[in-house]
């Protein structure tokens, strides 16, 4: 038992603990914005996804990952485009145009995977990201090592939750999103293009979920691995449902994964006589027992799911 309180109160575990949610982070502020339109998004799986397998191959051929960052970019912003197309142009069942994006993503990653490096005895690494510090700040005691001293990625995750509230409660863009989620038809009669706002959110979303795939590479582990995302597409779906579709909400339950999700890693580590597949599916278990026990009163934006029309009256 000391051994585990001294491994959970560590810097380092905090430290780990705020790098594990950085992926599922940017991924979750993504979909608020597409679920906040009315548009489900199951999808992030094969965003990020694609996102660890591009930004990984460029930066490892081109020796920057910067450049895998842009890939992870021009990627995300393709299959968000993808997602809009079948969703919102052609009207296809939201769940299944998702579920179809995770297989596909499955599949073309695993196969370009061995296609371009071949199957080798040993994970070749690409560059990562460099370590940032952000001057006077990260010299601050404990404080300093954890939030001002990290690479960019996890910068922009948690930037990106004051940005996403004060955009989505603060400004007029925000407002328009939350309309075409409640009411499309009533924002289209105001003269907002429902489908123009469900585009770019869902773009949006992509891009973010990308990013949050490429953390995992470029931004963490430096190589690529089959379906390494391992469900963290669901697990930032599932977060921003437990959230209430708020950023602040989808923060503090993409903390509680990763808070789970590096304590299980350091209790490998310690070496506890317990098969470690219990550890490999503690967080999941504890993301799922959150949604079942700890959720508030269920919100959902009324047209979630529901695909506009615009010719009907």
């Amino acid at each position: 038992m000391a051994a585990i309180l001294a491994a959970v109160s560590s810097l380092d575990f905090l430290i780990a603990s705020l790098r594990m949610t950085t992926p599922l982070l940017l991924a979750a502020m993504g979909d608020i914005y597409a679920e906040r339109t009315g548009v489900l998004n199951i999808g992030l799986e094969s965003m990020m996804l694609f996102g660890a397998f591009g930004s990984f191959i460029l930066a490892y051929y081109s020796g920057n990952p910067y450049t895998g960052l842009l890939a992870a970019i021009v990627l995300g912003l393709i299959m968000g485009i993808l997602h809009a197309f079948f969703t919102v142009t052609l009207r296809c069942d939201q769940v299944i145009t998702a579920v179809g994006e995770n297989i596909l993503a499955l599949g073309i990653t695993s196969t370009l995977y061995r296609t371009i490096i071949g199957v080798v005895t040993q994970q070749p690494e690409s560059p990562g990201l460099p370590q940032i510090p952000i001057p006077f700040l990260h010299k601050i005691p404990i404080l300093g090592s954890l939030l001002f001293d990290n690479n960019i990625l996890t910068y922009a995750a948690l930037l990106m939750v004051p940005v996403t509230y004060i955009i989505l409660f603060h400004t007029t863009w925000g407002l328009k999103i939350r309309a075409v989620g409640e009411h499309p038809r009533a924002a289209d009669t105001l003269g907002i293009n429902v489908y123009l706002v469900r585009y770019l959110c869902i773009i949006i979303s992509g891009i973010l979920a990308s990013l949050g795939g490429a953390s995992l590479t470029v931004g963490g582990l430096r190589y690529f691995l089959d379906n390494m995302t391992a469900g963290r597409g669901f697990i930032a779906f599932a977060a921003v449902i437990f959230g209430r579709y708020n950023p602040i909400g989808a923060f503090f339950a993409t903390l509680l994964f990763g808070v789970t999700d590096a304590f299980q890693l350091r209790m490998q580590a310690i070496g506890i006589p317990v098969p470690h597949h219990i550890f490999l599916m503690l967080p999941y278990v504890v993301t799922l027992a959150a949604l079942v026990f700890l959720a508030g009163p269920a919100f959902v934006p009324r047209s979630q799911g529901i695909p506009y029309i615009r010719d009907e009256r």
